[in-house]
């Protein structure tokens, strides 16, 4: 099956304006269990992506974060600051990155297009956050058509507390690339695709690439995971 779109959008990444670091708004505390682990990104004060704990030290997120949205450049890993659990001016924790590991087969393009099943980044923290303060999510390459979804992101709306955008669907899978109906905005990028069933914790299955129209329908775009992510994380590691 070959996956046809309209148009697809350019990466989520945000940049930031002025005094978006230093907004205080409120947190929302009716999250799915393991919000504590997604955080912001802070990429050198100028952009922002969301990302998630997958390990002690490890944060997954989308490769194309690695790259400056307006000069195409690499960034210094060392830049970057997570911001586990941020909500409002406060963070659980947070951690600077001092290496960062991409999907072998990524090659940074602002159309977007080349992201499509290869947009995952692994990065690693200065050092790790304990578990008694905050319990990474489970990775899952389980990641099906019709599988009831849920998405926790910062965005340009709300870039100090998450969002949550749950009850959406994958709609299609075609090798390592999910279309689902999950709606998502600028900032999101890098931000975990979880798996949502009754009596289960969520299950971490898929980072959000980019949004896009299938047809007249907006989705959004994300890399499903194989053993390509094992040995991510091995290598960062």
């Amino acid at each position: 099956m070959k996956l046809l779109f309209a148009a697809i959008a350019a990466c989520l990444t945000l940049v930031l304006p002025v005094g978006v670091l230093a907004q205080n708004a409120q947190p929302d505390f009716r999250m799915v269990d393991g919000w504590e682990a997604v955080g912001r990104l802070n990429i050198a004060n100028r952009s922002m992506c969301t990302g998630a704990l997958v390990a002690p030290d490890l944060v997954l997120t989308a490769a194309h974060c690695l790259y400056d949205p307006q000069s195409g450049a690499a960034v210094d890993p060392t830049s970057i600051r997570f911001e586990a659990g941020l909500a409002g001016r406060e963070a659980i924790a947070l951690r600077r990155v001092v290496k960062a590991v991409k999907h072998p087969q990524y090659r940074y393009r602002p159309d977007g297009v080349h992201q499509i099943g290869s947009d995952l980044a692994v990065l690693k923290l200065e050092r790790p956050i304990s578990s008694r303060r905050i319990q990474p999510l489970t990775v899952s390459a389980g990641a099906e058509r019709g599988d009831v979804l849920g998405v926790l992101s910062y965005t340009a709306r709300q870039a100090t507390r998450q969002n949550l955008q749950n009850y959406c669907n994958v709609l299609a899978r075609q090798s390592r690339t999910l279309v689902m109906s999950c709606l998502v905005e600028f900032g999101a990028s890098g931000s975990p695709v979880l798996a949502m069933r009754p009596g289960q914790p969520p299950r971490l299955v898929s980072v959000i690439s980019a949004k896009a129209e299938m047809g007249r329908r907006k989705v959004s775009i994300g890399t499903a995971f194989d053993t390509t992510l094992r040995d991510l994380m091995r290598r960062a590691g």
